[in-house]
């Protein structure tokens, strides 16, 4: 099956996915889709029982597709960049603090204390999961995804403040998450990955490729926003970003660098500065409609794909159990990296009701975790992780994607304006 047998595939399923909740099951769009892709899954596995060779037929279309590389080589760069793109810089300066602790001190340790934890529960379980393995885990599960649930704040006219730290900290978390899971990566044996972990040499890792994705965003951006200053033609505006995303993304993968900190950096540049300094009123609107087109279309073929990554899990009951048990804890890792920089913050400002509740529950896991998983060398070690991490994803976006609305407004009731002052 060729590229584009593939393409035609996946943006058929994912249309048809996306008609059917917009028409008869009206779930936000993202989790919609995932729900109905998982549900049909669920279905031709049952039908497989009958139908000899469906299930390995399934599988084998499911691992053609690459999940890993589709969305880590392709789809996120443009996908980062969009979300930048309609970030305003001055509501981010406000949620600077929070968004920078929970999206680089909150991702490290999270990373650290769900890694201590797999750890320990794998070996009360009986699997025999090294120490750096369960590392790689906490790192590939921490990272938030923002996808599902900004549809959800805007439904419910969630505080502006709300939105931006939500944004903010996953535009931010995807790039360092990526980093910190790459630098950990590296340190594993090549002999099944039982290597051991360097501090240092992980510490420097993460400082090469942050910093080189940071200054790569930077150097990018600046060179685009010339050019688009230099034109006034819609045209060739919209297509300078296109070749700015595809461009860029390929030199931060030949450079290693950090290709997400890269286009959430080259994003805010262009979304900001070059908005205000570069374009003409015709040119921004083509540019946010072109975009905003882009970003929901390839959000749509991700959580399609995440529904069909089913056919490739092991899905032993005892696989099941243990993956089930991280889901609690994953949830309250997730509520210590929120509640302590917004206990010791809220000394110098004020909140909006129940942010840590809302910013915990409301923190989902998406296709990035699913990516990095994939990623992990091949093995049991592996097989069991991936699940777990497909577990993790699915009840964040089914679950906590869909119970988030009511959250939101029984903390903000909107007879009450909502504090966070951002003073």
């Amino acid at each position: 099956m060729t590229s584009l047998d593939l393409f035609g595939i996946l943006m058929v399923l994912a249309a048809a996915c996306a008609f059917i909740n917009h028409r008869f099951v009206k779930l936000p769009a993202a989790i919609g889709i995932m729900v109905l892709s998982l549900v049909a899954s669920i279905l031709l596995l049952l039908v497989s029982l009958v139908v000899p060779g469906l299930a390995e037929t399934m599988k084998s279309f499911v691992e053609s597709i690459e999940f890993d590389d589709t969305l880590m080589e392709g789809m996120l760069s443009f996908l980062l960049f969009a979300g930048a793109l309609h970030v305003n810089l001055d509501d981010l300066k406000k949620e600077w603090g929070l968004v920078m602790v929970l999206a680089t001190v909150g991702v490290v340790v999270s990373a650290f204390l769900i890694g201590f934890i797999t750890f320990g529960l794998a070996d009360v379980m009986g699997f025999q999961i090294p120490f750096i393995w369960c590392l790689a885990f906490g790192a590939l599960i921490a990272p938030t995804d923002p996808v599902a649930v900004l549809g959800i704040l805007k439904s419910v006219g969630a505080p502006k403040s709300l939105e931006t730290k939500i944004t903010g900290e996953s535009l931010f978390n995807d790039g360092v998450g990526v980093v910190v899971f790459l630098a950990i990566l590296a340190t594993m044996g090549t002999a099944g990955g039982h290597g051991d972990a360097d501090a240092l040499s992980i510490a420097k890792l993460f400082v090469i490729e942050a910093g080189g994705g940071i200054l790569l965003g930077l150097a990018a951006g600046y060179g685009c926003y010339r050019l688009l200053r230099s034109v006034d033609a819609h045209q060739v505006e919209v297509l300078l970003t296109i070749a700015l995303v595809a461009g860029a993304s390929r030199f931060a993968h030949a450079t290693h660098v950090s290709g997400p900190l890269a286009m959430v950096v080259a994003g805010l540049l262009l979304g900001n500065h070059g908005r205000s300094f570069a374009m003409s009123d015709d040119t921004r609107d083509h540019l946010d409609k072109f975009w905003m087109l882009l970003d929901e279309t390839l959000n749509a073929v991700l959580f399609m794909l995440i529904g069909l990554e089913l056919f490739v899990l092991e899905l032993g009951p005892k696989i099941l159990l243990f993956s089930a048990c991280l889901i609690p804890l994953s949830l309250l890792v997730r509520f210590i990296a929120v509640a302590g920089p917004v206990t010791v913050l809220k000394k110098v400002r004020t909140f909006s009701p129940g942010v840590i509740k809302i910013l915990t529950w409301g923190g989902l896991r998406g296709g990035i975790s699913i990516a990095l998983a994939l990623s992990l060398p091949p093995g049991p070690e592996r097989d069991i992780l991936l699940t777990a991490t497909y577990v993790i994803v699915v009840f964040s976006v089914a679950v906590q994607g869909t119970t988030l609305k009511g959250l939101i407004q029984k903390n903000l009731p909107a007879s009450s304006p909502p504090a966070d002052s951002g003073h």
